[in-house]
């Protein structure tokens, strides 16, 4: 006689572990970060084992303060200042780092009780602490300039917003996909972080609704405004390969638990995001606005998540 289970949800279970989904993301990190540091060298390495070393650190030592389970074998932790690091320039300072790892593991994880509670993607919330308190350090063009390269080693999205759209003309799509540019250490090899977005939805780590209508969202936006005022702003492609963009679209909006967890939510979520990015960087303050614009859809997710396809047969209760 068979005995009749009742439990509570979720009832759908994938055989894929959170350490299995963690080391999956890193090593497709790893197809953009590595070309970072083959082109920056020791100082581009030094800040990412910093960073992943001193997220680490931060989680165990917040586990062992409040008593709770050490989760650092899950890698999460690794993977949120690996994230981090790929966003910062190549010698950035060691104070710096560590405390960007600090606000993303203990004040944008640990604090709200670990993996699956935190409202805002962890890393995206250490660097716009970071870009708020010390803009200078993650200023590309001061971080880069003693750097003599065959290429205009100044950050593309600047030079559109105040000198107009025409410096867009100096970046060849082919030169942005393989990185030569001025940016983040791992968010300016475009073709790395295609093949690794490309293998993390393939593998269903992330879904693709969230990362394509980011993407869409973007390039529509950049449409609109080329459009409008083509002298001034430049067009989708450029949009769509330049920044964080790319590393947006497929490692920062897609966090587990601050995205949505509907379908038709994850396509708005997205949506908003690329708007929203392009919107800041034409008519806001700053040059790259993927950071502002995944954080502030994180704060929408809940809301979006009310969206809900009505259960076949069901009727409102009066």
């Amino acid at each position: 006689m068979t005995r009749l289970r009742i439990t509570h949800a979720p009832f759908y279970r994938s055989a894929c572990t959170i350490p299995q989904r963690s080391l999956w993301i890193l090593g497709a990190a790893l197809l953009s970060l590595v070309p970072g540091i083959l082109f920056y060298g020791m100082p581009a390495f030094a800040v990412a084992a910093v960073s992943v070393g001193s997220a680490m650190a931060w989680e165990h030592l917040f586990s062992r303060l409040t008593g709770r389970r050490n989760t650092v074998t899950d890698y999460n932790a690794a993977l949120i200042g690996l994230l981090l690091a790929m966003m910062l320039p190549a010698g950035a300072p060691w104070w710096l780092v560590i405390t960007g790892t600090f606000v993303a593991v203990v004040l944008g994880k640990m604090i709200f009780g670990g993996m699956g509670g935190n409202p805002f993607c962890p890393a995206a919330l250490g660097v716009a602490v970071l870009l708020v308190s010390w803009g200078d350090y993650l200023d590309f063009d001061l971080a880069y300039r003693q750097m003599a390269e065959n290429f205009e080693m100044m950050e593309p999205l600047g030079l559109v917003k105040y000198f107009g759209a025409a410096m867009a003309e100096n970046y060849h799509i082919s030169d942005l996909l393989m990185g030569r540019q001025a940016g983040g250490m791992g968010t300016v090899c475009g073709a790395g972080l295609l093949a690794g977005g490309i293998l993390l939805m393939a593998r269903g780590i992330i879904h693709w609704a969230i990362s394509l209508s980011f993407l869409a969202g973007v390039a529509v936006t950049a449409l609109c405004f080329q459009w409008a005022a083509p002298q001034t702003y430049a067009g989708p492609i450029f949009h769509l390969l330049t920044g964080y963009t790319l590393f947006g679209a497929f490692f920062l909006a897609t966090e587990d638990s601050s995205s949505p967890v509907n379908t038709a939510a994850m396509i708005l979520y997205g949506l908003g995001g690329g708007v929203l990015t392009v919107l800041i960087r034409n008519r806001g303050l700053y040059v790259d606005g993927v950071i502002f614009a995944v954080l502030i859809m994180n704060l929408a997710s809940p809301l979006l998540d009310r969206i809900r396809p009505k259960a076949l047969g069901a009727q409102e209760v009066k």
